[in-house]
């Protein structure tokens, strides 16, 4: 019997099912609604020579790059996260930086090491952030794009549950199918960012430590046990 409120995971897949998989073996009533679909884009690679490092701000990245990658493996790597770090050594890349504190505080790191010149391989749809002075340049290789909500969406969220939030897009996303009511419902961010995107007036929100899946979950997990303890987030 699987204990506390239900756990409503909407991100891509890949991502989304693997983040359900960890949360059921956590011991939670995961509901795997996914609201994008991720696919990837025609991408020309540019000359390495012309780069000194490569920003990854997302494991889709390096998962749905595809063959162009190849040309960048001499480039090192700087991810944001563990998760990040992963695909791309999976992909055959070099991890030089895994950064812990979110996309933001590793090019602060990046050009305080005097890189310069930064390939940024990413989605279509991206956050902007402040190069401090650095060459950044994006080269979108993936779209996430959004999709009706599963036939379950409806029922899901009518009653108490606790929602992830794992970027901005994501976010806003809740915020736009879910307009109102939202006191029964309890919310998980990835980052103070994600859970400003994600407006007011839900039951509870609980930002993530880190910008990675395991920290999401961990506070996932204490919410969805506080509403249980509650009995409900319905106000």
């Amino acid at each position: 019997m699987s204990a506390g409120l239900p756990l409503i995971v909407t991100r891509a897949d890949p991502g989304g099912a693997a983040t359900a998989a960890r949360a059921a073996a956590m011991g939670l009533d995961a509901r795997h609604l996914p609201l994008f679909a991720a696919r990837p884009l025609a991408w020309t690679p540019p000359d390495p020579a012309a780069f000194d490092a490569l920003l990854l701000t997302s494991a889709r990245a390096a998962r749905l790059a595809g063959p162009g990658l190849a040309r960048l493996t001499g480039l090192p790597v700087h991810a944001v996260g563990a998760a990040t770090a992963a695909a791309a050594t999976e992909a055959g890349l070099t991890v030089a930086a895994t950064g812990e504190r979110g996309a933001q505080r590793l090019l602060d790191d990046m050009t305080s090491q005097r890189i310069a010149r930064i390939l940024w391989l990413c989605g279509r749809d991206r956050s902007t952030f402040d190069a401090r002075g650095a060459a950044l340049v994006p080269l979108a290789c993936y779209a996430v794009d959004p999709v009706p909500p599963p036939s379950a969406w409806a029922e899901a969220v009518a009653a108490p549950a606790v929602l992830l939030a794992h970027s901005v897009r994501g976010a806003q996303r809740l915020a736009e199918l879910v307009p109102t009511r939202r006191a029964r419902l309890a919310l998980a961010a990835i980052s103070p960012s994600v859970a400003a995107a994600a407006g007011e007036g839900w039951a509870s929100v609980a930002v993530a430590e880190r910008p990675d899946d395991a920290a999401l979950l961990a506070e996932a997990h204490a919410l969805c046990h506080k509403g249980r303890q509650m009995g409900s987030f319905e106000r």
